[in-house]
């Protein structure tokens, strides 16, 4: 017979990037809502900002399953893509850092202006604070409009731990989760890597997480 004053969450649902596994919250809606707006933007050049596993990927994924485009890593960015994106209107680069050729990135960027199109541009940092060498890169990534992934709130951090738990098919007391995200520092790896020691420790005692794995990992 089902406690009916114990919530318990049950996970049965596939890691997946689509819409509507992606939680709105106020750390991400102001984003949510300007990639809704395209084309209507102010600017053709974008800079979405934010740390590791903030959901930068995943909001891209939505824009360009919605929108049509190209998606590149930044750190595979050669002369070859310089043809490709002539024929999409919108182009991904994702997780640009200072380890780049920066005349080649400025080709790129000077090509995706001349058409007039659109990009999008993902980085740990905002793009006019990478340490570029080219003086004509720099000048360029004054153009960008910067969107901060901002810290998670408490109901960000509820579906994160929600996600993570159902990637591992594991089931936990609401009361837990909220005791959670209570003491939980408020870093995204921060919370996926909670996840994944709590996970790890309830495998090596042979036990469901309970109170006292949560208050091992979180060092209380």
């Amino acid at each position: 017979m089902r406690d009916t004053n114990q919530t318990i969450i049950r996970f049965n649902y596939d890691k997946n990037l689509s819409n509507d596994d992606f939680v709105i919250s106020n750390s991400n809606k102001h984003i949510c809502e300007f990639l809704d707006m395209w084309p209507k933007w102010e600017k053709n050049f974008i800079n979405i900002i934010g740390e590791k596993l903030s959901g930068k990927t995943h909001l891209t994924n939505i824009f360009i399953k919605k929108n049509k485009g190209i998606r590149i890593e930044a750190k595979s960015l050669n002369n070859n893509h310089l043809k490709k994106i002539k024929s999409h209107e919108n182009i991904i680069l994702e997780n640009l850092t200072s380890d780049i050729d920066e005349k080649l990135l400025y080709s790129f960027l000077n090509l995706i202006d001349q058409d007039n199109k659109y990009i999008i541009i993902t980085s740990y940092i905002p793009i006019v604070y990478i340490d570029f060498k080219l003086n004509d890169l720099k000048s360029r990534t004054k153009n960008f409009l910067l969107l901060n992934i901002e810290k998670p709130d408490d109901e960000l951090v509820f579906a994160i731990i929600l996600k993570n738990l159902s990637d591992r098919q594991i089931l936990l007391d609401k009361k837990l989760i909220n005791y959670i995200i209570k003491r939980i520092d408020r870093s995204y790896s921060k919370i996926h890597e909670f996840i994944y020691k709590i996970d790890q420790l309830s495998l090596k005692k042979r036990k469901s997480i309970d109170l006292n794995i949560i208050k091992e990992v979180l060092g209380e």
